[in-house]
């Protein structure tokens, strides 16, 4: 793997997390009256979405597992069409399907270089997802 692609799926990662911290201990009506939560779950799934349209080919065709056509164009979604977001896939895609993308065996693999990125929330040392549970911008 390209360094690269290591530092953007650093970036991925840690776009993620934050994402989870930012939800941590919130609940979807929050989206509705709290500007800050949202715009900052928002960038966070944008930095994933930007970072993985910056992975290579290679990289992409090693992990194919990901769905990275969904994932950028989410992040296409919420940039250019900002004014129409859907506040249940927001809130959906930071509880359930970032994490259940960094559960995925392909890129734990990688996460052992990263040490600092874990736990995610206080006592967490894992996503615990399913793989088969991810589908990333799902609705959109």
């Amino acid at each position: 793997m390209r360094a690269h692609d290591e530092v953007r799926l650093r970036h991925m990662i840690e776009a993620a997390r934050e994402a989870v911290l930012f939800a941590h201990g919130r609940v979807r009506v929050d989206l509705d009256s709290v500007r800050q939560l949202l715009l900052s779950l928002v960038k966070s799934i944008e930095i994933v979405g930007e970072a993985a349209a910056q992975i290579s080919e290679s990289t992409r065709s090693e992990l194919a597992s990901i769905p990275w056509p969904r994932i950028v164009a989410m992040r296409n979604r919420l940039v250019h069409a900002y004014f129409s977001i859907n506040l249940d896939i927001v809130w959906n895609t930071v509880q359930e399907d970032l994490p259940a993308l960094f559960a995925k065996r392909a890129v734990c693999r990688h996460r052992h270089n990263w040490s600092g990125l874990y736990p995610l929330i206080p006592g967490m040392t894992e996503f615990n997802v399913t793989e088969s549970e991810l589908i990333l911008g799902k609705g959109i």
